[in-house]
């Protein structure tokens, strides 16, 4: 597993380049309706690598990652959803709830997992 700085450095990293992406290809994007629904699936993809940034910060400075992080990172991802196509925002909430949940319940099975292994020793 990476380190909380390293796994904070690449979740920018690619914040960074997949929105770079997206913008350069926004035409592409919003031209059909398969495009526009993949275009929902690539911001709700930068709401997960935003997630990943956000919470990676704050255990690095002592926090507990909460909701209001969630809310940010889907706030920055409905607004370049919206630069892309209308629908864009529609399918970007979508995806990013189901992206929360898996999320969710994997970080509950590691969660778990490591507790099992505390009360064995």
């Amino acid at each position: 597993m990476a380190s909380t700085g390293r796994s904070m450095l690449l979740s920018l990293l690619l914040f960074a380049v997949t929105l770079s992406l997206l913008e350069m290809y926004r035409a592409k994007f919003a031209s059909t309706e398969l495009m526009t629904i993949a275009g929902g699936f690539v911001c709700s993809l930068l709401f997960l690598l935003l997630l990943t940034f956000i919470g990676n910060y704050q255990e690095a400075s002592g926090d507990r990652t909460g909701w209001g992080a969630v809310v940010v990172a889907q706030l920055v991802a409905l607004v370049v959803a919206g630069t892309v196509h209308r629908v864009c925002i529609t399918t970007c909430l979508l995806f990013s709830a189901g992206l929360l949940y898996e999320v969710d319940k994997l970080s509950g099975m590691i969660l778990a997992r490591s507790e099992s292994k505390v009360r064995r020793h």
